[in-house]
């Protein structure tokens, strides 16, 4: 497989990113409705303060992976997406879990009249629909950790150019995040879309 050496650029936080993820969600409600159960603003780009790539990233909760894939492939190709092969999320170290329970469709925008946008689509209830919304919610509700983040992301984006790379070396330091988030998740009674278990 050939590596994707594309120049991977992080940014200083620009607050116009949760306005624009707000606009992003709106238009998508609007083009894929009535499948979508859950649409929202995550990864770095929803945190306050969050050094990020320039790439919204949204996840799509849905009840049927097979169904969101005939419905949407349409509708976003004319917004501009293209799918991905790629329908399986990392699963974090330590964890003993079927990959089939990380399952995914992936959407990606790129030099689009429309904001450059990664688009998630997973199971309502699965385990990396909830990781996603722990890990910005951890992050919202603990700034003091943002600038470490931050930092090490512009560090790791100046080291590699590739961006398989950069999020194999990523993806530890999030279980990282994660393995506290759940102890704080379990401390604050803190579940998905705001709801308690």
């Amino acid at each position: 497989m050939a590596a994707d050496t594309q120049h991977i650029v992080v940014v200083a936080h620009d607050p116009a990113w949760q306005a624009g993820g707000l606009a992003l969600a709106a238009e998508l409600r609007s083009e894929l409705a009535p499948l979508p159960v859950h649409i929202e603003h995550i990864g770095s780009t929803a945190i306050p303060g969050m050094a990020a790539k320039p790439v919204f990233d949204l996840q799509i909760t849905v009840t049927d992976l097979a169904e969101a894939e005939r419905a949407f492939d349409q509708p976003l190709a004319a917004m501009g997406f293209r799918r991905s092969p790629y329908q399986h999320d990392h699963v974090p170290a330590g964890l003993d879990d079927d990959p089939e329970r990380w399952t995914k469709r992936l959407w990606s925008r790129r030099s689009h009249a429309g904001a450059d946008c990664n688009l998630h689509v997973r199971l309502l209830g699965s385990p990396n629909e909830r990781l996603a919304l722990l890990f910005r919610d951890w992050f919202r509700a603990h700034p003091e950790a943002v600038p470490a983040y931050a930092q090490f992301k512009t560090l790791l984006a100046g080291a590699v150019g590739d961006i398989g790379v950069y999020a194999d070396i990523k993806d530890p330091v999030v279980d990282l995040v994660i393995t506290v988030a759940n102890s704080w998740a379990a401390e604050t009674g803190w579940a998905p879309h705001g709801t308690t278990s």
